[in-house]
């Protein structure tokens, strides 16, 4: 019994070193083995313990959004120049171009009804509009009878005014009449040739009627289309 001890110690003996140096090169590996000496892509992601690799060590683009948990992920850690335009801006920017386009055909509509029939409409220096013309805001300097008076007003493209449009002309804001009455293009009576009076109105609005020979100052009434 002794002798087959004997016999088998060295195999013994070998068989408990080799358990010391495997248990030795253990506790040296465990001691020894940091994420530095592990070779890069040899560990499988589902060899890492959770929360055992910090965000800042991930590659971008390393980790695609669906394997992401829902809220994982807050506004303030998106970067949002890399985020694309959601369908509601793009109505916005639609509404933008809507309302400049309809600003510019509303400037191109005002700037067309300055013309008729591609004549120029408007009022020069010295009337106001009124009444869909444009009438003269002071009366003539010199007095004349009717029949020039009118004569006068078609050389300047215009007439003499009716008597209900002048008695309302003169009440507009910043109107005088001429005192002494002013002529308007409306006559009364015709008693023989050239003998006729035409309707006057006065500076405060008050119709009345004076022979054409008379003198008086007067107005004329120019169209819109120049």
């Amino acid at each position: 019994m002794i002798r087959g001890i004997h016999r088998q110690a060295p195999a013994l003996i070998v068989a408990v070193v080799a358990l010391v140096a495997a248990l030795g090169g253990t506790v040296y590996a465990a001691a020894k083995i940091n994420g530095r000496a592990i070779k890069a892509k040899s560990m499988p992601g589902n060899r890492l313990a959770l929360g055992s690799v910090p965000g800042n060590r991930l590659k971008p683009g390393a980790i695609a959004g669906d394997r992401l948990a829902p809220g994982s992920i807050t506004g303030i850690e998106v970067d949002a120049s890399t985020l694309g335009q959601v369908p509601s801006a793009t109505h916005a920017d639609s509404a933008d171009s809507a309302r400049d386009a309809g600003t510019a055909l509303n400037a191109v509509n005002a700037e067309n009804a300055r013309t008729v029939n591609g004549y120029e409409v408007g009022c020069g220096a010295g009337t106001r509009p009124f009444g869909g013309a444009c009438w003269q805001t002071s009366p003539s300097q010199a007095a004349l009878n009717a029949p020039d008076a009118a004569v006068a007003c078609a050389g300047q493209g215009g007439e003499l005014p009716d008597a209900l449009s002048l008695a309302a002309f003169s009440q507009q804001p910043g109107i005088t009449l001429a005192n002494g009455d002013e002529w308007s293009g409306d006559l009364t009576n015709v008693s023989g040739a050239d003998l006729y009076a035409a309707v006057t109105v006065s500076s405060a609005g008050i119709i009345n009627s004076a022979v054409s020979t008379a003198t008086k100052k007067f107005r004329c009434v120019i169209p819109l289309v120049g």
